[in-house]
């Protein structure tokens, strides 16, 4: 039997917590960050692992599961530049939209209704080679969503997106970053003015970046207004080892909920809808972008 990863939980409140929901909104969104240790370069092993991790979010009652960077395949970019067109013969560790490898995440998120962010080296249809975190949605749709800031080895790999990438549950607006696009403020302020109610990133941050971390996902969260969401890539990795402290940040840049240890965890959050209302200024976004 598989043992259950260290899971904390709480429920966010705070001021605001008695005012009216916003209407074709749901006063709570339940969300489970996930801190994964990834098998290196086994994918059919990591899709195995993240199905388990999905019940168990499931039955502490999350509606929106975020694993981290690459967490499909681990931080492993070797076989990517061995296998640059993802055309070698057996597992390619490039994933696509027709990828048997991703068969049963579809499945238990049709299942359970479940909403799911994670990690992979993509192929657009077009062949384009994208750092993803890919939504597979509760009717088993995936579409990728694009890391905007590359950087070291990743720019001979991947080619960048242009922004965050978006999703709706309960009527909440997500929005998705990739690691070091929350080291950029202008990325999550793109978010903010397009009306982001949550900011959740898959990432890496190891040993030593703890400090780095906590400033990005709660400077993120204050300064926008908004709730971010880190889900972090546990273990040994190519960069070292990790620094843990996936989890949940308020709008005032208070972090609210953190899984235990560096290893695989979970730290599953009840968001407020209400307890935004009070750090809240409008906001007018130019064509704001599709949340579903």
């Amino acid at each position: 039997m598989t043992a259950e990863p260290p899971h904390a939980s709480s429920t966010i409140s705070g001021p605001g917590a008695d005012l009216p929901a916003t209407p074709g909104v749901s006063p709570t969104l339940t969300v489970s960050a996930v801190q994964y240790e990834a098998v290196a370069g086994d994918i059919p092993a990591n899709a195995a692992a993240h199905m388990r991790l999905i019940e168990d979010a499931h039955s502490h009652g999350a509606r929106l599961v975020v694993f981290p960077e690459l967490s499909l395949l681990g931080y492993e970019l070797g076989p990517l530049r061995a296998d640059p067109a993802g055309e070698a013969g057996g597992q390619s560790p490039w994933l696509r939209q027709e990828d048997p490898s991703l068969a049963g995440l579809r499945e238990i998120c049709r299942r359970t209704g479940i909403t799911t962010v994670a990690g992979a080296a993509w192929r657009d249809p077009d062949g384009t080679p994208r750092l993803a975190s890919l939504i597979v949605a509760p009717g088993g749709e995936v579409r990728a969503v694009h890391k905007t800031h590359l950087h070291g080895p990743e720019r001979e790999l991947f080619v960048p997106g242009t922004g965050p990438g978006y999703l709706a549950v309960d009527g909440w607006k997500v929005a998705l970053a990739v690691c070091a696009d929350a080291a950029h403020p202008s990325h999550a302020a793109m978010a903010a003015d397009a009306g982001a109610d949550v900011y959740a990133v898959s990432a890496l941050y190891a040993e030593g970046e703890e400090t780095r971390l906590g400033l990005h996902l709660g400077a993120r969260a204050m300064d926008n207004r908004m709730f971010s969401i880190l889900a972090n890539l546990g273990g040994t990795t190519p960069l070292g080892e990790s620094c843990g402290l996936s989890g949940a940040w308020g709008p005032d840049g208070r972090q609210l909920a953190q899984a235990s240890g560096t290893r695989t965890a979970m730290a599953t959050a009840t968001l407020q809808q209400s307890s935004l209302v009070p750090f809240r200024t409008t906001l007018t976004a130019i064509a704001p972008p599709s949340f579903s």
